[in-house]
Parts: C-alpha cells; sequence; structure tokens
C-alpha cells in the first residue's frame, strides 16, 4: 500500500482525532495508488497514524477510515461499520426512522444514510466512497435487509470531488413517498424530491423539546379553571372565560405559534402534538408547503394550522410593520382614513425560525450575520410580552458565539431582553468527535422575549 507521508511543520490535527489530511500538509506520496484508493498515512518520521482514501484532485486529499491498518474496503468492512453504527442507534432512539451513517463522526467520511422505515437512502459524497458503491450496497442489504435503498448523490459538493450529481434507485423497490415516525408522530417523506435526502433527523430532540412552551396560555385570555360539578355530582375542573361561562374548545390553553422556513412542518406537527392553539406554517415552497400539509392532514391537526406560501423575511418585516401601524393608529400619530394591509400586525406566543444555512463559506458569513439578524430582529418584534423565540442556524461557519452576538444585537435593535432557557445541538444520531469542528454545526436556542420598556 502507498504511503502519504506528512510534512514535519503541520499541525498535528491528525492526532488529535481530526480525520481530514489537507494537500498542504502532504510531504510526498510513496509508491503507487489510483485516486480514490486507500493509503496509509505516516508522519515524516514514517511513523503509522492512520489509514484513509485519496484523491489527489481534493484539497482534503486523504480522509481517514481508521487508526489501525485496513487491507480493504470490502463489504465486510462496511458490514462490521454498518453493525456498529446500528447499536449506536438503536440504543438512544426508540423509532425506526434516524440517520444511520453520519460520515466522519461513524468513521465512514463521504457516506451518509438515513433510515426510513424498510427504506434507506444513501449520499456518496466523496470519489473514495463512490468507488465502492456496490459494496455499501451489499453490506446495507446484509445488515439490515431493507426493501430499498435509493441514492441521493445529487448535490453539489461531488463536483469537487471530480463526479457528476446522480440520484435514482440502488436496491429493490423504492416509492416515492415513505411514512415514518418521529416522537409519535406521523411524517410522510419524499425521498426523491425532498431536501437532501427527505427529511432533516437532526432536530428530532430540539422540535421536542418545544413541548413547555405550548401551554398555560389560556390565563392570558381570561380563561380560569374552576371547580363544577357535574349532572352526575362529580367535581371536576372546567374552564370559564370573563364571562363565567364553558370553554369547550379543547385547546383553550394553548400557545398561538408561528414556524417559518416550515420544509414538512415538523416543529408545526410538534407544536400541535404538545397542544397549540394555532400554527401557522410558512415557506417558500409550495413543495414543502403541500409536505406540511399532508403530514398535518395525516396526524388529524388541520383544525388548527394555517398554511402560508412567502418568503420568510418579507412576511416577517410584513407583520412587524403592520404592528407598529397599529401602534400609530392607537396613540393617533397617523391617517387612520387609510385601510391597513389585511393580515398584517399579527403576534404569536411563540415563533419558530428554522432556517437553512446562509453561510455555507467563510466568505458569507458577513451576510448570513446580516440575514440572521434581520429574521431574529423581526421575529422578536412578533412575539407576545413573555413569550418565546425558537431560533437555529445550521451553518458551520456561525460559530454558536457569533450567533449568541448576532441576536443579542437584534434585541438590543429591538428593545427586547431575552432570556436563554435552553441551548441545544444536534441529535444523538449526530455525534460529534472531539475536535472536529466541522462536526458542530447545528445552534439551537430557546428564548423567553421581554420588552425594556
Amino acid at each position: 500500500m502507498a504511503s502519504v507521508v506528512l510534512q514535519r511543520s503541520r499541525k498535528k490535527r491528525l492526532e488529535q482525532g481530526h480525520p481530514w489530511v489537507y494537500k498542504s500538509e502532504i510531504e510526498r506520496v510513496d509508491g503507487e495508488v489510483l485516486p480514490g484508493g486507500l493509503v496509509e498515512v505516516v508522519n515524516h518520521q514514517g511513523r503509522y497514524l492512520a489509514t484513509g482514501y485519496y484523491n489527489p484532485a481534493s484539497q482534503i486529499t486523504v480522509r481517514i477510515i481508521s487508526y489501525k491498518p485496513v487491507e480493504a474496503m470490502d463489504t465486510a468492512f462496511f458490514a462490521e461499520r454498518f453493525a456498529d453504527c446500528l447499536r449506536h442507534r438503536t440504543r438512544f432512539v426508540q423509532e425506526n426512522a434516524y440517520r444511520l451513517v453520519y460520515g466522519e463522526a461513524d468513521f465512514l467520511p463521504g457516506l451518509i444514510v438515513d433510515r426510513f422505515g424498510d427504506i434507506l437512502v444513501v449520499q456518496l459524497l466523496t470519489l473514495g466512497m463512490d468507488k465502492h458503491r456496490e459494496q455499501i450496497v451489499e453490506a446495507l442489504v446484509q445488515v439490515l435487509q431493507p426493501k430499498g435503498i435509493y441514492e441521493r448523490s445529487d448535490v453539489g459538493v461531488r463536483e469537487i470531488e471530480g463526479l457528476e450529481q446522480v440520484k435514482g434507485p440502488l436496491y429493490g423497490k423504492c416509492p416515492r413517498h415513505v411514512t415514518v415516525t418521529e416522537n409519535g408522530l406521523l411524517i410522510s417523506v419524499d425521498i426523491e424530491e425532498g431536501q437532501k435526502t427527505g427529511y432533516f433527523f437532526d432536530q428530532r430532540e430540539n422540535r421536542a423539546s418545544i413541548a413547555p412552551l405550548m401551554l398555560g396560555w389560556g390565563e392570558r385570555s381570561g380563561i380560569t379553571l374552576q371547580k363544577q360539578e357535574g349532572q352526575d355530582g362529580e367535581v371536576r375542573n372546567v374552564p370559564v372565560n370573563k364571562s363565567g361561562k364553558e370553554v369547550s374548545f379543547p385547546y383553550w390553553d394553548g400557545a398561538t405559534v408561528l414556524e417559518c422556513f416550515s420544509h414538512t412542518g415538523s416543529f408545526t406537527l410538534h407544536a400541535c402534538k404538545y397542544g397549540a392553539k394555532k400554527v401557522t406554517c410558512l415557506d417558500i415552497s409550495e413543495h414543502a408547503i403541500e409536505s406540511a400539509r399532508e403530514n398535518v392532514k395525516l396526524n388529524g391537526f388541520e383544525d388548527r394550522v394555517e398554511f402560508v406560501v412567502a418568503d420568510a423575511f418579507d412576511y416577517l418585516r410584513s407583520q412587524v410593520k403592520g404592528q407598529e401601524e397599529r401602534k400609530a393608529r392607537a396613540e393617533g400619530t397617523t391617517d387612520t382614513s387609510v385601510p391597513l394591509a389585511q393580515g398584517t400586525g399579527r403576534t404569536w406566543d411563540v415563533v419558530i425560525l428554522d432556517p437553512p444555512a446562509f453561510a455555507k463559506t467563510k466568505k458569507a458569513v458577513a451576510g448570513a450575520c446580516r440575514g440572521y439578524k434581520d429574521i431574529n430582529l423581526h421575529g422578536m418584534k412578533l412575539v407576545n410580552e413573555g413569550g418565546y423565540l425558537v431560533t437555529a442556524s445550521c451553518s458551520y461557519h456561525m460559530r454558536p458565539d457569533l450567533f449568541l452576538s448576532t441576536i443579542a444585537d437584534a434585541a438590543e435593535d429591538a428593545g427586547k431582553i431575552l432570556r436563554l432557557v435552553e441551548w441545544r445541538a444536534a441529535g444523538k444520531d449526530h455525534p460529534q468527535i472531539l475536535g472536529v469542528e466541522e462536526g458542530h454545526y447545528l445552534k439551537f436556542a430557546i428564548f423567553e422575549v421581554r420588552s425594556k420598556a
């Protein structure tokens, strides 16, 4: 096997567990190696460090698969790794849908496998994995016995590796839509046309964490629980409004919720499950809203959800503008003969912001900061006093301290005081190797919002 000899002056990232070797760290290559083939990585003294696969066309020239010698990435190699991945997921996830293989964090760089019940969706992101497509499929069949395996390698990162974007069935029968469960909810996933592999599992635990925010709002409307004796003589706690009339609506104590960038409506579903009174589900994509609509229907939440197809930035700004106009009218400082824009000026008890990555490169960070500040500034202005802002960023280059400082700047401009009540990352099926900063991409926060005035 050929050897990649590292420079003496390089940083000792590999020894600290980082699985990438950059072209700039390589002194020379001893022996012949085909692109995508295995190499041993040694230090400048010739001491063995790891084994990885090689691609001279990529700046990440070697991706590590093992810290002990490996002869071949054959079916047995992948089957052993997949069995280990399965043990980890079944320990922490009690349902049949999750990320089974998470690239570098599962010592299989360049490979993503998501499980949707009996259907698997794979992404082969690198040359080294692409060359072992057949062995990967064989091993997945051996370990999981799926009914179908579908490939979603239609991502731009493959082009950096000198590969074309591809997608299509690899094994068995693959229906376009697959229904799975998450936290007890039914989710219909479009594995062919949905974003990435069709669904984002990394927010599973984060979606469940909004449960405490969904109840305890009835008192604001003047609704209280009062003891009343029924016709059967049994005394019950009954919700009663200010007029003393019993409230029959079962979700009288629930929150009003706005979910922006909804995709398949997963936060909307969880909000309804945990007792929300009314949810506004918003996405710019008609396809995404149709997916969300189907999921809401699957779970029987149609009576509590309204759908909006709109740009989240524009929608948030229009609601804030309407709110300011209403305040000016109340103060008598504007022309009341001009009608208000219909449907603007609304507020919610909980506003949820889960946007796509705004910063995919270091150069995009400045623009991303402006984007995150914009949506959080307007989002928190639309939260009812004492309500909650739920906000996330999946941009790796938007580091946690920068994300929090951007939100703090937005709060200052909005005249709000934020209390951080929860801070989370990706779920347990997305483990992170200590020392690999690239794995720490997801930031998720829940803030209580109060006005300074």
